[in-house]
C-alpha cells in the first residue's frame, strides 16, 4: 500500500510502498483511511522536536488525525464491524492501568500514538485497537471529520473543562481562531452560556469566529488586550483559552484573565513567565491541556452529528502530501488540511 513516511528529520516526507497492516491480535482493527488531518505537530515532527520524546524508529508513517471505514477486525472485537464508518481516537490504550480504568485513557501508562511513535494514517490503511474506534453518524464523512480526532478532540477537552466553570453572565476569551480555535469556538457556543470573545491577528479569522458563534471579535493589532478588558468590564474573563501559546500570547492571556479565573494553555511554543506573587494574590489558575479522552471524542462526534461543530477543511489527494505540508507551514490553510487517499 501507499504510505507517506518520515525518512529523516529536517528532510522532506517520502511516499513509499509498504506492506499492508494485518490483524495479529484479537482486539485489532484495520481501518481504510478516508481522511487524515495534516497537523502543525507534523511540522514539529519533521523538525525533530519529537525525536527524543517519541523514540520512534525511522522510517515510519506519519499522521495522527484519522477517520475511515473498518476493513478488518480481530476475533474479540464486538463494538465495530467491517464496513462501519469510524473516527479514531489518537491513542491506542491498554484498558487495564489506573488511568484507563478511571476513564482518563489519555494518560494510559502503556499507550501507543499512531503517527507519533508508531505508524499513522498518511496511508491507505492503519491498524489500531477496538478501544480506539468510534462509530460515526451516517450523515458524516471521514474526510470531513478526520481532524476532529486530534485537533477537535484537544479543543473539546480544553473548552469542556472551561465550560464547566462558566455561568450565565460570565465571559470566555479564546485566543486563536485557526485550526483548533475555530473548533473550540463552536464547542464553547454549544456547551456554555457565557459571552464569547475571540482574539486573532488575522481579520478573516476573526470574521469566521463571529460567523460560527463568537459574540465579539478582536483583531490582535497592538491594543487587543485593552479591547478585551473593555469588553469584560475591566476585570478580564473568567476563562481564557489560549490556542496559540507563543508570540507573546501567554503574557497577554494572563492579563486578560480576571482574579480567581482560569488560563488554559493549549498551543505551545514559549515559556510562561509570571511572578508567583501575582498568582497568589490573584488566585489565577494556569491549566495545561492535552488531547481529550475516548468519552470526549464520543461527545464531540455527537455535537458533529447535530451539526453544532463543523470543520472548515481544505482537502488534498494523498499523492499531494508535499503541497499540503507546504501550505500549512506557509499559513495558507484556513481551518484544517486533510489528505484523502
Amino acid at each position: 500500500m501507499k504510505a507517506v513516511r518520515v525518512v529523516d528529520y529536517h528532510s522532506p516526507l517520502q511516499m513509499d510502498d509498504v506492506p499492508a497492516p494485518q490483524i495479529t491480535g484479537p482486539h485489532d482493527v484495520v481501518v481504510r483511511i478516508g481522511g487524515a488531518g495534516v497537523c502543525r505537530t507534523d511540522l514539529h515532527i519533521l523538525e525533530g522536536q519529537w525525536a527524543e520524546k517519541s523514540g520512534v524508529a525511522l522510517p515510519y508513517t506519519i499522521g495522527h488525525e484519522n477517520a475511515g471505514w473498518v476493513e478488518a477486525v480481530g476475533s474479540a472485537v464486538t463494538n465495530v464491524a467491517e464496513g462501519d464508518k469510524v473516527i479514531l481516537h489518537p491513542l491506542i490504550t491498554c484498558g487495564l492501568c489506573r488511568a484507563c480504568r478511571s476513564g482518563d485513557d489519555v494518560h494510559c501508562e502503556s499507550s501507543k500514538f499512531p503517527g507519533i511513535d508508531t505508524d499513522g494514517g498518511y496511508a491507505e490503511l492503519l491498524k489500531t485497537s477496538a478501544r480506539s474506534v468510534v462509530r460515526i453518524d451516517d450523515s458524516l464523512e471521514p474526510a470531513d471529520v478526520a481532524a476532529l480526532a486530534d485537533a477537535g478532540l484537544t479543543a473539546y477537552h480544553a473548552v469542556a473543562k472551561a465550560a464547566r466553570r462558566l455561568h450565565p453572565g460570565d465571559r470566555a476569551v479564546l485566543i486563536g481562531a485557526g485550526g483548533l480555535g475555530h473548533i473550540g469556538i463552536q464547542v464553547m457556543a454549544a456547551l456554555s452560556p457565557a459571552e464569547i470573545v475571540v482574539v486573532d491577528r488575522n481579520a478573516d479569522a476573526v470574521k469566521l469566529a463571529l460567523d460560527i458563534g463568537a459574540h465579539h471579535g478582536v483583531v490582535a493589532d497592538g491594543d487587543h488586550v485593552e479591547q478585551v478588558l473593555q469588553l469584560t468590564g475591566g476585570a478580564g474573563a473568567e476563562q481564557v483559552i489560549d490556542f496559540v501559546g507563543e508570540g507573546g500570547s501567554t503574557s497577554e492571556g494572563l492579563r486578560m484573565t480576571r482574579r480567581a479565573g482560569d488560563y488554559h494553555v493549549v498551543g505551545y511554543g514559549e515559556n510562561i513567565d509570571v511572578p508567583t506573587i501575582d498568582l497568589i494574590s490573584s488566585e489565577i489558575n494556569i491549566i495545561g491541556n492535552l488531547v481529550g479522552s475516548y468519552p470526549d471524542l464520543v461527545a464531540l462526534m455527537a455535537l458533529a452529528a447535530q451539526q453544532k461543530v463543523t470543520l472548515h477543511t481544505v482537502q488534498y489527494p494523498l499523492d499531494d502530501f508535499a503541497r499540503a505540508i507546504e501550505d500549512l507551514g506557509a499559513g495558507r490553510v484556513r481551518g484544517r488540511a486533510i489528505l484523502v487517499p
